[in-house]
């Protein structure tokens, strides 16, 4: 009974990782329950029974992807935090950009919260120092900003659309990054300022407008 148990176990994590790799390298596109169990050297018949579908096996892949972790550098280390965040980008970014733009047009999409949950949280992780004499929503809106610029699509941009050399951008997203870390202190004065510049010219004769639009 042990020794089935185990052989049944053994079968069940060769899918799985089948399944995992597949959809690394192929994303939705070729991912057919042949190919996973080709991969993984048992019959369609077998995987079926152990995972059901091919929709929990895609639903598996994406949540293995998506909790798998990333690195953290030494907090309040800017250069050593964007090296590892490229690192981790240069491996999966070119897939989670299509996961997302896959993402709308796919009512049963394996659910992204777990990726952006993680990306939030590895934001908190490395900018602590930044982050700790905050609060409130001084705080959250420096987090905020921090997780944009660290976003996969910034990513992107400079290496896929802007075709920079990874040096080049990961020195623009530093300075983006210790420029929203050194603009926290003002930054509700800068939106108020936005805020009123935003505001269209007064009406001879408004005064509310008038005082509005005053700097």
């Amino acid at each position: 009974m042990q020794t089935r148990a185990a052989q049944a176990e053994a079968t069940k994590a060769r899918i799985r990782d089948a399944a995992i790799a597949i959809h690394r390298a192929q994303l939705w596109q070729g991912f057919t329950l042949d190919d996973v169990a080709r991969r993984a050297g048992v019959t369609v018949q077998t995987v079926l029974r152990v995972y059901g579908s091919k929709e929990a096996l895609r639903h598996l892949a994406i949540e293995a992807a998506a909790a798998r972790g990333r690195q953290r550098s030494a907090p309040g280390d800017i250069a050593a935090a964007v090296a590892v965040l490229f690192d981790d980008y240069d491996q999966i970014g070119d897939q989670v950009i299509q996961l997302l733009a896959d993402e709308p047009g796919q009512p049963d999409f394996p659910d992204m919260t777990i990726g952006r949950r993680e990306h939030r949280r590895w934001n908190e992780a490395v900018f602590a120092p930044f982050l700790a004499p905050l609060d409130g929503a001084a705080r959250e809106a420096l987090l905020l900003r921090l997780i944009v610029a660290t976003d996969v699509y910034v990513w992107k941009l400079l290496l896929r659309d802007f075709h920079l050399g990874r040096a080049e951008a990961e020195a623009l997203v530093v300075q983006m990054i210790a420029a929203n870390i050194q603009g926290s202190k003002h930054v509700e004065d800068s939106v108020g300022v936005l805020g009123r510049r935003r505001q269209p010219a007064a009406e001879p004769g408004d005064r509310a407008g008038a005082d509005f639009a005053r700097p």
